[in-house]
């Protein structure tokens, strides 16, 4: 059964999400990212995605704090991604508190340190994020595209070890028109052992279905929520976690 995964993206202390990762495009749901988390604990979830977006348009983590006040105050199971790109950064966060650590950009612009925190921590500690524009991987908060295509940059990682994948189709963050459910289905079945998470579109139930059906082992998912397009009570008990 598909792992869901609510997410909280933080600018300036607060619960916001963009649309297609346009900065201008953001709208605050709560000013307060630690009551956002216990709602989703009371409400059912075990896992959150944390999104520190001041620390991807900075190029180094910014939220820690916040971080380490969620898992504080629950007992979720945290991954956080944002602004990650030395060893300082990525301490930082596993010591706030997050289960794992998601890593995009740096995996593009140094891949010979990812590898290294791949020895390091272990293929359960981090998840390679992987945001898509056009077939191509996207950094630095969305603002770069580079020359790496979807495909074999995640077999670079997956042979060397990497199993948690965190993929967005950018055109459809926040967008509410559904999931790229065909993309994520060829990354199945190009990298069947892939854990990947779904991330981009979800606007309702029957997003989560068709994800599901598809054989994608786990999505992410924010706006929908804070916009009410899902009955958490109904998908929680038709998706148990």
């Amino acid at each position: 059964m598909i792992e869901l995964i609510p997410a909280i993206d933080i600018i300036d202390g607060q619960c916001v999400r963009l649309t297609r990762g346009d900065y201008a495009t953001q709208k605050v749901y709560d000013t307060d990212p630690v009551n956002v988390a216990r709602r989703l604990q009371d409400a059912g979830f075990r896992r959150l995605h944390v999104v520190d977006l001041d620390g991807a348009r900075s190029r180094h983590i910014v939220n820690a704090d916040i971080l380490r006040r969620i898992t504080a105050a629950t007992s979720l199971t945290v991954d956080f991604g944002g602004g990650i790109k030395t060893d300082d950064d990525l301490r930082r966060a596993l010591d706030a508190g997050a289960a794992m650590v998601t890593v995009g950009s740096i995996a593009v612009t140094d891949p010979a340190r990812v590898l290294a925190w791949l020895d390091t921590f272990g293929s359960e500690r981090l998840v390679l994020g992987a945001d898509v524009r056009q077939g191509r991987i996207s950094i630095n908060g969305w603002k770069e595209d580079s020359a790496d295509e979807l495909l074999p940059f995640l077999g670079r990682y997956l042979g060397a070890g990497m199993r948690h994948v965190l993929c967005t189709d950018i055109s459809r963050d926040g967008m509410l028109q559904g999931p790229a459910t065909d993309l994520y289905a060829t990354v199945m079945r190009t990298y069947p052992a892939c854990h990947l998470i779904a991330s981009g579109g979800v606007a309702g139930i029957d997003d989560i279905r068709a994800l599901d059906a598809a054989g994608i082992p786990a999505a992410v998912f924010g706006k929908a929520i804070y916009e009410g397009r899902l009955d958490l009570g109904q998908l929680l008990s038709e998706f148990p976690q």
